[in-house]
């Protein structure tokens, strides 16, 4: 099992979109217990939909401003701010999506536990992306990656309240 501190020289980044991950932790270097990662969203990046999967995971914001909607049980969704410093966890099965609304990038660490879930969702939308370099892939192909993967897809942010 391969041990950090992680080269991030020669640690492996992957383009999400125009959101740029770099790999620090996978799940095969730890047992699948995690995917730590760091991201860097350009302003108006991240997810586009709200989601639900059964990973929980955790965002330490290095710099930059993070805006997260999060699912509440009556339905709602609130809007959570997270600058640089912040902590924020989402427990798995959670309906969320992170934003970066600001006019600079954000970068933030994070920790998907357990791994396959979002390691395997991820890579697979990059290989779509790889595959069609500058043409999106088509909504059934996202659809239909997202349910392989465990990754449930539930459409826009609502308007807030």
């Amino acid at each position: 099992m391969d041990m950090l501190p992680v080269d991030r020289d020669h640690a492996e980044h992957l383009m999400l979109g125009t959101d740029e991950i770099t790999v620090l932790a996978t799940g095969d270097q730890t047992g699948g217990a995690i995917l730590a990662v760091e991201i860097r969203i350009p302003p108006g990046g991240g997810p586009p939909v709200m989601h639900r999967h059964a990973p929980s995971e955790i965002y330490r914001v290095s710099s930059g401003e993070l805006a997260l909607y999060v699912g509440e049980p009556d339905g709602s969704v609130r809007r959570v701010r997270a600058g640089a410093g912040d902590v924020v966890w989402l427990a798995g099965g959670t309906a969320h999506t992170i934003r970066n609304e600001g006019d600079e990038d954000a970068v933030a660490f994070g920790v998907h536990s357990p791994a396959a879930v979002m390691e395997g969702f991820t890579r697979a939308v990059v290989a779509m992306d790889a595959e069609s370099p500058g043409a999106p892939p088509s909504m059934a192909d996202v659809l239909s990656v997202a349910e392989r993967h465990g990754v449930e897809l539930l459409g826009p942010v609502p308007a807030l309240a």
